[in-house]
């Protein structure tokens, strides 16, 4: 019987080295969509990786109600009835935002959960843990550098020796100053991983801040509009930068939702960028369906939505606090929405099938899962 378990990230990662492409990494909130990306995957022979957030998944369920158990037996399943081969089950975010060490006992339960329940990749965020009293770039990061490089070592003895894949973050996605965006500055990246090497971690991914932000952007209307702001030429540069210092790691783009795919496509550096995250997009398209497919279980969802947090947003619009907060429905409406009838499954596989086969083609994947499987002979 063939195999349909998850794989090691580092070996994904690894095998599309020296090529043009960027494996997909999807945060599937709502676990119905797991199937329609796996059957792209399969159909584009492509690598992926399936991920939830500290915040979405953790031991008490995040705002997803899945625990990473939860979450690991469902996707599993999903590969299997797709008959999918190459993958990977990633932990993503595992963010720590105080440093102390309670913060840091929980996360590693956290972490003893995850290989558990037979993740393949974790993602450390240290990136709060930012000194901004510091007198240089060492000083400034030698908290992230001190986590990350402790967390990284507490997976790699968790693991007992089993191959994995390492991503960690440098430069919080999305913080502001007077301003805008706070990029990453290739001279940060480069004492980051060159600090982490010296102390025995050699992460496969970094994930940076160059221009994107978590989630959609919206207009002063409450209108999704798209979302542009990545800054490439940064990217190229901060990347450049890693090279130039033989640092073999590259780039995870996060917050890719609302970017256009003919963008990706034609001016993201792939091969630089390796890994991509794509995580309220799929959301979206439950949603949506859920509006037509299930209308009262999409009322209650939007009553419970702005009746929640309509007073912690003042001045926004009804359709930007909902788009905005809706993720945090999914728990509180965690039955109804696994409950929904076979013509609502059908049609929200269908449409995530459709959206992923754009996906995997604006990242230019295909033939990845066969360089997979060569690797591993």
């Amino acid at each position: 019987m063939k195999e349909f378990a998850p794989i090691p990230g580092s070996t994904i990662l690894n095998s599309i080295e020296g090529k043009r492409m960027i494996i997909m990494a999807t945060n599937t909130r709502v676990t119905t969509v797991a199937r329609g990306i796996f059957r792209a995957a399969k159909d584009t022979d492509s690598a992926v990786f399936m991920e939830l957030a500290r915040s979405e998944c953790d031991l008490k369920g995040g705002y997803t109600g899945l625990t990473p158990k939860a979450f690991s037996e469902r996707v599993r399943k999903a590969a299997v009835d797709a008959e999918c081969d190459v993958w990977a089950l990633h932990a993503d975010h595992i963010t720590v935002k105080k440093g102390d060490a309670k913060e840091i006992d929980d996360t590693k339960k956290l972490i003893d959960a995850q290989i558990e329940a037979g993740y393949t990749s974790f993602a450390i965020d240290a990136s709060h843990l930012f000194n901004f009293e510091g007198k240089n770039l060492r000083e400034e990061l030698n908290k992230n550098i001190q986590v990350t490089t402790e967390l990284a070592k507490h997976i790699g003895k968790r693991m007992r020796g089993a191959e994995f894949g390492l991503e960690v973050e440098v430069g919080e996605i999305g913080r502001k100053d007077e301003h805008g965006l706070v990029l990453t500055k290739p001279e940060e990246a480069v004492v980051f991983i060159k600090a982490l090497n010296e102390n025995g971690v050699y992460p496969h991914v970094i994930a940076i801040a160059n221009g994107s932000v978590h989630g959609n952007v919206y207009d002063e209307h409450g209108n999704v509009i798209e979302q542009v702001s990545i800054n490439i030429p940064q990217t190229r540069a901060v990347a450049k930068g890693l090279r130039d210092n033989n640092l073999k790691v590259g780039i995870a783009q996060h917050g890719i939702t609302g970017t256009p795919r003919e963008l990706i496509n034609t001016e993201f550096p792939k091969g630089d960028i390796i890994k991509g995250n794509v995580a309220t997009h799929w959301q979206d398209i439950v949603f949506n369906v859920l509006k037509v497919y299930e209308p009262l279980l999409y009322k209650d969802m939007w009553n419970w939505t702005l009746e929640t947090y309509r007073a912690k947003n003042p001045g926004k619009k009804d359709k930007e606090i909902f788009g905005s907060n809706c993720k945090f429905a999914i728990k509180e409406f965690f039955d109804r929405i696994y409950s929904v009838d076979e013509d609502t499954e059908r049609a929200i596989e269908a449409l995530v099938y459709a959206e992923a086969l754009i996906f995997f083609r604006a990242f230019s994947s295909k033939g990845s899962a066969n360089l997979v499987r060569e690797k591993l002979g």
